[in-house]
């Protein structure tokens, strides 16, 4: 029919304009998703210096605060994976935005600490649930384009771990006031996303398929992976903490701003590096290999440095963890069949945030002992280390082919 003109979406790609609409709502869903996936856990690091002070936080307690996301994110991963597979994956999706959001929104009602753990945990339940979910979506909602779909959700990831970092400060603060506030502001985008997800989701017409969802502990390449992929949460999330008590206790606080925004920002270009690349460095050791180098010296580069060397390290650092968090993320269909793929990814999860959420406690008691500032951030160049030890081995594993 010549009426229906070709429609050009991705590399060398060529669809159908009614097929091109068909498929728009759902990747715009999945860009939000991954949106919302990040914006409410990020809206904490420039205001750690806030709450510190208000609430009269040791550095541990501080430790505690940024890990206990990573903490549920770990235990909540299996059981999100059973909700899957009771209710569906978009009525699962939904429910983790909407506990998202309400904990979110909640985590400043009471001027208190453990009332700000208590609402981060039930924050911290609704995204672990939401990332759970993320692959089966995909799947179902880009059967043919599970690729470029998981790019798209992946780069709204990383646009919601930019967007609180970099404005929380210069906009969010004066608008709203307090940090109390803040959290509110940012839970608000995330309570809508549900509502578009609930009300534009596409309808499934198949019938449901009961799958198993308990992940096989006793296969070692459940843990290799999800130890790999915890060192890249763990150098994240220990720096997104402790920058900014860092930058504040060796006298740059002016570069508190600049630096988180260094590190998130940082991570769109690797992104847009893999879109291009990542088919070539499938099942390849190496990258890993470099971007675990990279990472440690720009810990370095943080600690011995000055001025705006500390905040190119930072986006340093934010390009390698991103490098290593995609890669990471494309190995379980790439190794497993693809009705284990669920199984497998709620394990990598369950394994690397239990490794994030000690990395920065570990950070946190370090400094506190120590009483020196850099020391905060020894856990975070040893599992750049880490890494590159484990890496090699991803080389000689082979591709699951049907």
């Amino acid at each position: 029919d010549r009426s229906v003109r070709p429609t050009q979406i991705g590399p060398c790609r060529l669809i159908s304009a009614p097929r091109a609409q068909s498929i728009l709502i759902p990747l715009v869903l999945l860009w939000l998703a991954g949106n919302a996936l990040r914006l409410t856990i990020l809206a904490v690091p420039p205001v750690i210096p806030l709450i510190h002070d208000d609430l009269h936080l040791s550095q541990t307690q501080v430790g505690i605060l940024t890990g206990l996301p990573s903490l549920l994110f770990a235990f909540a991963a299996v059981p999100g994976s059973l909700l899957i597979a009771r209710t569906g994956a978009v009525a699962a999706l939904v429910i983790g935005l909407a506990v998202t959001a309400v904990g979110s929104a909640l985590r400043g009602a009471v001027n208190d600490v453990l009332w700000l753990y208590a609402m981060t945990v039930v924050m911290g339940i609704g995204v672990a649930i939401m990332q759970v979910t993320m692959p089966p979506t995909v799947r179902a909602w880009a059967p043919q384009r599970i690729g470029f779909a998981t790019a798209v959700y992946t780069n709204g990831l990383l646009i919601g771990e930019t967007l609180p970092v970099a404005l929380m400060i210069p906009l969010t603060l004066p608008l709203v006031g307090t940090w109390q506030w803040g959290f509110v502001f940012w839970s608000v985008p995330v309570a809508i996303i549900a509502a578009l997800v609930l009300l534009l989701a596409p309808r499934s017409t198949t019938a449901a398929v009961r799958r198993r969802w308990w992940p096989d502990w006793n296969d070692p390449l459940i843990w290799r992976l999800g130890i790999m992929l915890g060192t890249v949460n763990s150098m994240y999330f220990g720096t997104n903490a402790f920058l900014p008590d860092y930058l504040t206790h060796t006298g740059h606080r002016e570069l508190i701003s600049a630096a988180l925004t260094a590190l998130n920002v940082g991570q769109l270009p690797g992104s847009f590096i893999l879109l291009a690349v990542a088919q070539r460095l499938e099942m390849k050791a190496w990258p890993f290999v470099a971007a675990g180098a990279l990472a440690v010296l720009a810990t370095a580069g943080i600690v011995f440095g000055s001025g705006y060397v500390i905040v190119a390290s930072a986006g340093l650092i934010g390009f390698a963890a991103a490098f290593i968090l995609i890669m990471a993320l494309a190995l379980p269909p790439l190794l497993t069949a693809p009705d284990d793929v669920h199984r497998l990814t709620a394990a990598m999860f369950t394994i690397s945030y239990g490794v994030a959420v000690i990395v920065p406690v570990l950070s946190g008691a370090t400094w506190d002992l120590t009483h020196i500032p850099a020391s905060a951030f020894a856990p975070t160049a040893l599992c750049g280390i880490l890494l590159m030890v484990l890496a090699p081995a991803i080389g000689r594993l082979r591709r699951w082919t049907a």
